[in-house]
């Protein structure tokens, strides 16, 4: 008995010890994430130079052991008199002649939590652009909530009012709210079977009310405006309720036709706007985006005239959201795959 006692109090300052070293853990990393970036960081790519430096490769490995050390030796030898070149510009003060390209990238989830990444982005690019530099976007959206891509699209908006040229590139799929996004830039490309289009609302709620009946669970509602709740998920849903919902999806579908439209005047919007979905090809014909061609392409053909940086912010998470994060993103995946394949996607 008093061994047991004894291999009790051991296990009990053990547990204790773990639980003490885990919360002092907890607490520093905390601190660290106070004293670091409150919000995130900006990290910036030269995708030119990295094009560049893949080529550099690629040719130097075809050649022979002998011409590829000569090779080598010619390129350490150009290299230093380009950073020669670079330096005395600098004394001198004259800056690059090459505008820039900066390329950013939204994957967008159901809330469109990325505009979050997508504003500081944006903000970082008006701090320092000039009329001469151009923003890319890779878009990839089959859409989600309204006030979400709504936001995404008003930061977008911001570029076009400072005079920065875009351009909405969509390799895989712009959809209802990815379109909205995309229908902002000023010159939208699409690859030949990238999604585009699904200009509409949709919302699906389901009812459990008869379900509570069958097994005697009342459910109150209590509002306060005739209107505050028009659909629930455990009440009775009216026919007045029912109404008003789809007259609130209609009054948002008019929104999202006129914005579409204001955006890109020269679209047959009524044709366009009936919650269908195109193909590239298809969409190129409907005016619904402007050229045929993917991503890598055009990002090659602008390394000729343009500095081609690469702007991506990355959000801090806090501890606890490392453990949650990856859980939340899988849940989402599986929500936005179910909905995808019964319903169009939302906004």
């Amino acid at each position: 008995m008093d061994l047991l006692s004894l291999y009790g109090l051991f296990l009990a300052k053990v547990v204790t010890v773990v639980i003490a070293i885990g919360a002092l853990v907890v607490l520093i990393l905390s601190q660290r994430q106070r004293k670091g970036a409150a919000k995130g960081e900006l990290h910036l790519k030269d995708l030119g130079e990295e094009y560049r430096e893949m080529q550099r490769e690629m040719r130097t490995a075809r050649l022979d052991p002998i011409a590829q050390k000569l090779r080598n030796k010619e390129f350490k030898k150009q290299e230093k008199l380009e950073a020669k070149q670079k330096k005395q510009l600098a004394k001198t003060g004259v800056a690059n002649s090459k505008s820039c390209l900066y390329v950013l990238d939204f994957k967008g989830s159901m809330d469109a939590h990325e505009v979050t990444s997508l504003r500081e982005e944006i903000s970082a690019v008006l701090a320092v652009a000039t009329p001469a530099d151009e923003v890319l976007l890779r878009l990839e959206s089959p859409g989600g909530v309204v006030h979400g891509y709504g936001l995404a699209a008003s930061q977008l908006v911001r570029l076009r009012e400072a005079g920065v040229r875009l351009t909405v590139v969509v390799d895989k799929v712009a959809a209802s709210g990815g379109y909205m996004m995309a229908c902002v830039a000023d010159r939208i490309v699409s690859a030949p079977f990238a999604i585009i289009g699904s200009i509409g609302v949709v919302a699906q709620i389901p009812n459990f009310s008869r379900l509570l009946k069958k097994n005697n669970i009342d459910v109150e509602l209590h509002t306060a405006g005739e209107f505050k709740r028009t659909l629930t998920l455990f009440g009775e849903n009216t026919e007045e309720g029912r109404e008003k919902f789809r007259e609130d999806l209609n009054e948002t579908h008019v929104l999202f036709k006129e914005f579409v439209h204001q955006n890109r005047p020269a679209l047959d919007i009524n044709a366009v706007a009936t919650g269908e979905h195109w193909f590239g090809l298809q969409a190129l014909e409907k005016g619904l985006v402007d050229e045929i061609g993917t991503s890598d392409d055009l990002l090659i053909a602008e390394m000729e005239k343009h500095e081609v940086i690469s702007v991506r912010f990355s959000r801090r998470k806090r501890v606890m959201d490392r453990f949650t994060g990856s859980a939340a993103e899988s849940v989402d995946r599986l929500f936005l795959r179910w909905l995808q394949r019964s319903q169009k996607p939302l906004l």
